[in-house]
């Protein structure tokens, strides 16, 4: 599925001009979808109604799609009942985010719903056999989404090994799964005086925007990605944007000639595309940066060791250029570490290689860099017969 990216607004922390002008900035960096809390909103249901309605119309203008979360109270302070949508239909909502479940019959009559009017449950709410049962009552998938809480309370967001699983579980039906990401923006704002980020994972609050995003995009499991608090800045949606774009392989890519001369033909359609950023050695030459940044697709055959993650297709390319051994200080490389085979061993020279597990440093490779901090985490994600872009840390 292709990542969907969004943000949060919240109208009753901020005037509707600035949220306006936030809508325009995230929609020019391929944002799509939109957050907000109704339930948090006070005033009669009129006032709220006119809000969300006003709210909703001028994000369908920068094509921007709805969510509104809402609780039981919010809920039928709207008036609103599980077979009555009417209500959120009428100011443009394009999704309800139930905050509780109606058990399986009653919730598969709420996303069956005449407006089309997409259900977004707690990811963490209903179990596989659940989600097969309401896809037995003939609930349309494309309708039943699924979204992750954020935690504005520092330590209390989710456990990462407990993320993985449940997104794990709910991929495996097909639909779509959705978790919010921090930004570091000066004077960001969120419900419940959010002054520490409202991410959904706890270990990965205090990281970059960007980077909080491929981690959870490179789990594989997880579609949507919402930045919690508000606003973020250009700069991290200029991020955000970049990581997300994906190479093309360009049919002059010397590569192609390589597998054909062994007999394989040669694609990379399909093959998850993982970005790590390095902080390079001051002392890597020009060929080597040149190398880990410029080479494409940096990728190991499926049978790397549990030391290395290796790149082997840069020593077929770049054969015959010179890499001269460098000095390193260190008995042994370090997990993180950015490595390449230098002419001492000719055979090899210009593969690059991540390191997993501390590795004697026997002159054979030079220490060109290591991953940038945060990094790390990624290694965990990069699996075999993944493709990695390298950027330089700036």
């Amino acid at each position: 599925m292709k990542p969907v990216l969004g943000i949060s607004v919240y109208p009753d922390i901020r005037p509707m001009s600035e949220i306006k002008q936030y809508f325009a900035l995230a929609s020019r960096y391929g944002c799509t979808r939109v957050f907000s809390s109704m339930f948090s909103v006070e005033g009669t249901k009129e006032e709220v109604l006119d809000l969300f309605r006003d709210m909703i119309e001028s994000a369908h203008t920068y094509g921007l799609e709805v969510s509104l979360d809402v609780n039981p109270g919010c809920f039928r302070r709207m008036g609103a009942e599980y077979d009555d949508l009417s209500v959120f239909h009428e100011i443009g909502c394009d999704i309800v985010r139930m905050d509780m479940s109606f058990g399986t019959e009653k919730d598969a009559v709420l996303l069956k719903n005449p407006y089309g009017i997409k259900i977004e449950f707690n990811a963490s709410s209903k179990s596989l056999q659940e989600i097969q049962e309401l896809l037995d009552l003939g609930v349309d998938k494309e309708r039943l989404l699924f979204c992750h809480n954020f935690y504005p309370q520092r330590y209390t967001g989710f456990r990462w090994d407990r993320f993985l699983a449940v997104n794990h579980e709910l991929r495996k039906a097909g639909v779509r799964v959705g978790a919010f990401i921090s930004s570091h923006a000066e004077n960001t704002h969120g419900v419940w005086n959010a002054v520490n980020g409202l991410p959904t994972v706890e270990k990965l609050r205090d990281l970059p925007a960007d980077l909080q995003m491929r981690i959870q995009l490179a789990t594989g499991d997880v579609t949507d990605i919402l930045i919690g608090n508000a606003y973020a800045s250009e700069e991290e949606f200029r991020a955000l944007e970049k990581a997300l774009e994906t190479k093309k392989m360009e049919p002059d890519n010397p590569m192609i000639k390589v597998m054909e001369s062994f007999g394989t033909s040669f694609s990379i359609d399909g093959i998850p595309q993982k970005k790590l950023k390095v902080i390079f050695d001051k002392e890597a030459s020009a060929i080597e940066k040149e190398i880990v940044l410029d080479f494409f697709p940096h990728m190991d055959f499926g049978d790397s060791s549990e030391w290395m993650w290796r790149s082997r297709g840069p020593r077929f390319i770049y054969h015959g250029k010179r890499i001269p051994e460098r000095p390193c200080d260190g008995d042994f490389f370090q997990p993180g570490d950015i490595v390449m085979v230098n002419e001492s061993y000719p055979n090899y020279a210009g593969e690059v290689q991540i390191v997993l597990l501390p590795m004697k440093n026997d002159g054979q490779r030079n220490w060109v860099g290591h991953l940038a901090p945060g990094e790390e985490i990624m290694l965990e994600l990069v699996h075999d017969g993944d493709i990695v872009i390298f950027e330089e840390f700036v």
